[in-house]
């Protein structure tokens, strides 16, 4: 299968209500690689990656991905490119059983039964729900049923993948299992994205940052360059992690982004001051 996939967006626009806009002339290109949309509730950040999937259609400007214009493709047939886990598994679970949800988009590409088992039972590893492909989605809690979702998505293999609020109710164990996921498809060559208030989570699993404010790209870049203007984040109501807080204040010289950058930092430091 082919992975690759590049999302165009040239000068996005788009409003529920006529003059009211909630996304206001984005221009931005995203390759395949891990991206973490960060802003405020309201920055038009859910907006966005719906328009990235086809959900909505821009009222101006265009969204490519792989080439193809959303304006002139069916949500079917971009669901083969983009898989959108939303930010409430309710809004997206109505099987009565685990294994058959995340079969449920396998059997809509067309594979065979065997084929969408495989990939179903594979995608259900993934997320470390083997166990539960015979349980009732509603019987989960709601972090298991997140993990219900993003299996789904997974197994249909699609070269984009788009995580709405992905550590929302989990504990690290969960975290930790999504951030795995999440450099899994990097690594694979394709394109995830995550929508998130969780900065900690960006700082160690994503590449790149787009800051959204008022339905505009307030900053884009890497995530150690973004965090380190304290500034701009407090613009768009945002803070960083707080362990590149604490490295600030200690006048580290390169703003760490986990604690484990944090430690090698402070012994560097420490080793070089003994000298």
């Amino acid at each position: 299968m082919r992975r690759l996939a590049e999302i165009r967006v040239n000068d996005l626009h788009f409003h529920y209500t006529p003059g009211v806009e909630v996304l206001r002339g984005i221009s931005l290109t995203i390759s395949p690689g891990a991206v973490a949309i960060i802003g405020q509730n309201g920055a038009g950040k859910s907006t966005f990656v719906r328009l990235l999937n086809g959900l909505l259609k821009p009222t101006a400007g265009e969204v490519l991905v792989d080439g193809v214009s959303t304006r002139s493709t069916t949500v079917a047939t971009m669901a083969r490119k983009v898989g959108l886990v939303f930010q409430n598994p309710t809004d997206q679970l109505f099987k009565s059983r685990v294994l058959d949800e995340v079969m449920f988009g396998p059997l809509n590409l067309g594979l065979s039964q065997e084929e969408a088992r495989q990939r179903a039972e594979a995608a259900l590893e993934r997320v470390g729900l083997t166990g539960a492909a015979d349980h009732n989605p509603y019987d989960l809690g709601l972090a298991e049923r997140k993990l219900v979702t993003i299996a789904s998505v997974l197994a249909m293999e699609t070269p984009v993948v788009i995580l709405d609020e992905p550590t929302i109710a989990q504990d690290m164990t969960g975290v930790r299992q999504i951030g795995a996921i999440v450099t899994w498809l990097r690594d694979q060559g394709r394109t995830v994205i995550t929508i998130t208030h969780d900065m900690d989570f960006v700082a160690r699993y994503f590449d790149r940052v787009l800051v959204f404010q008022d339905g505009q790209v307030l900053a884009d870049g890497p995530a150690q360059a973004v965090f380190a203007q304290p500034d701009l984040l407090r613009r768009a109501g945002l803070e960083p992690p707080q362990i590149t807080v604490l490295g600030r204040e200690l006048g580290l010289p390169d703003p760490p982004l986990t604690v484990e950058a944090f430690v090698a930092q402070v012994r560097d430091m420490a080793k070089n001051g003994a000298q």
